[in-house]
């Protein structure tokens, strides 16, 4: 089996899918579809269904039989093979699967196809866990009992994504939970759901038994929280906004299931007086500007030394102002449109509050004249602390500048958000790179770097920014409850009504 690449062009015929439930495309039980936008063309090119809350249930259903049957025998080898073959999988289909990502969500092909020749390391990365999960034998102050402890998966696992980078945030999700041992059902943005639906199949091909991997689409915005407070869910995994991600968290709550949730930011760059000022550029141009600033990690402040802030917003207004916008399915271009409508205008507004709160247009703003989603490269200074576009996550390639003086001062301005997400530090000077690090209030610090994620490195945030972490070890545990056992060895009738 393999992914039919879409067309890069609008067609009068539209792409269909089903949902992906018990190892079968199915349509929703209610029959009802919905069109999905290309955001270059705005145009409708792909159409899938609109499930319900029995759809949901079916989905959840299906992955707690799976837990009961093949899959919950399978042991930790048995389960890497079949994601080594997953990954296989993935990589011989990475063209088609980035072509119908750029087309659900604007992204630039050139970015889409790194990615998915990358996303194979998540799984080859969990793949080798997977056979390597182990308990310990636990001494005691009990010398008549054995005990010991083993790793049990937590069960069905109920993931939501966002539109940004549906793949990626999936496999970042998926790959530990597979390895785990856990089944899996996945609600994908209504704005960008094709790309997984198409990956269902890559699933279904690598031998994975049915219902382990569930995918369910639709519009109803009650779908997410209908899943998140399910009682056949075990853990909610969740990469969203802020304030979506407290009610996914408050939904889980009712039912009392584990969350992992990666949410927003407003991550800081900051830039003494000894960084090498063209590197720097070029790491903020990366931060703010690559994904058309629509990513969680996106650097959106600058926090420059004042004796180079000038300098360095020339530089970064100089390279924005040849950034080529355009068809995102071309090689040459650098900039798509913004993902979907709700989203472009929300970067319209908080332009205009900008120029409200008295900050200065200094290269940038909506692109009247292309007729679709575009923002252009934007930046913003005369911006103060106390201005909301100083403070609240845009999602979008909006760069807000502050200058300070001293060390101090910079990382005060760099910590005073409610996120903690990311941030960088560029220095020449070794000692304060490492110092200003670990004072930042944020999950991810790159040192003259920006942009950079591993599935071996842990990625999550202090704060508004989330709770746990995904990626490395530390994502596996999160989806597998510690069992303790204990064994008794004397034999002795000992009192029933006296602790042992």
């Amino acid at each position: 089996m393999s992914i039919q690449p879409s067309s890069p062009t609008a067609s009068a015929v539209l792409d269909t899918f089903q949902l992906h439930i018990d190892g079968r495309q199915v349509p929703a039980a209610s029959g009802k579809t919905f069109d999905t936008i290309d955001p270059y063309t705005r145009e409708p090119w792909a159409r899938v269904p609109d499930a319900g809350m029995q759809d949901m249930d079916a989905a959840i259903a299906a992955a707690r039989l799976a837990l009961d049957g093949p899959w919950g025998r399978m042991t930790g080898f048995e389960r890497a093979r079949l994601m080594r073959r997953l990954a296989e999988l993935i990589e011989r289909n990475a063209e088609p699967l980035a072509r119908l990502e750029v087309r659900d969500t604007g992204k630039l092909y050139r970015e889409m196809i790194f990615q998915l020749r990358y996303l194979p390391e998540w799984f080859n990365y969990y793949a080798g866990l997977a056979d390597k999960i182990e308990g310990r034998t636990v001494p005691t102050d009990k010398p008549n009992f054995f005990v010991y402890t083993q790793r049990q998966p937590v069960g069905v696992v109920a993931a939501i994504i966002p539109w940004n980078a549906p793949l990626m945030l999936m496999s970042m999700k998926l790959a530990p939970a597979l390895a785990a041992g856990c089944s899996f059902v996945l609600k994908p943005s209504e704005h960008a759901p094709a790309s997984t639906l198409a990956f269902a199949r890559l699933v279904e091909e690598a031998g994975i038994p049915p219902g382990v991997f569930n995918v369910v689409t639709g519009l109803d915005r009650g779908l997410g929280a209908h899943l998140a407070s399910h009682p056949g869910v075990d853990k909610v995994v969740f990469t969203g906004s802020t304030a979506t991600g407290r009610a996914v968290a408050q939904a889980a709550a009712s039912q009392l299931h584990g969350v992992v949730l990666e949410l927003g930011g407003k991550s800081p760059q900051i830039v003494f007086d000894d960084a090498d000022v063209a590197a720097a550029a070029n790491g903020v141009i990366a931060g703010i500007f690559a994904a058309g600033g629509q990513t969680c990690m996106a650097g959106s402040r600058l926090i420059a030394h004042r004796s180079v802030v000038d300098d360095l917003v020339a530089r970064v207004a100089g390279r924005a102002a040849s950034i080529r916008l355009g068809d995102p399915q071309h090689e040459a271009t650098e900039m798509g449109p913004i993902s979907n409508r709700p989203q472009y205008e929300r970067i319209r507004d908080y332009l205009r509050i900008a120029a409200e709160e008295g900050a200065t247009l200094r290269a940038g703003g909506i692109d009247e004249q292309s007729g679709g989603w575009f923002v252009r490269p934007t930046i913003l200074t005369g911006v103060t602390p106390a201005m909301r576009v100083a403070k609240e996550e845009i999602f979008g390639p909006v760069l807000c500048v502050l200058a300070f003086d001293t060390e101090a001062e910079a990382i005060a301005l760099a910590n005073d958000t409610e996120y903690g997400l990311a941030g960088s530090v560029w220095t020449q000077n070794i000692q304060r790179a490492h110092r200003v690090a670990g004072r930042l209030r944020a999950g991810t610090v790159w040192i003259n770097s920006y942009r950079a994620v591993s599935p071996s490195v842990p990625f999550g945030g202090f704060g508004a920014s989330g709770l746990g972490r995904e990626n490395g070890l530390e994502s596996i545990l999160d989806f597998m409850e510690t069992q303790s056992v204990w064994v008794e060895l004397g034999g002795a009738t000992r009192d029933p009504f006296r602790m042992a």
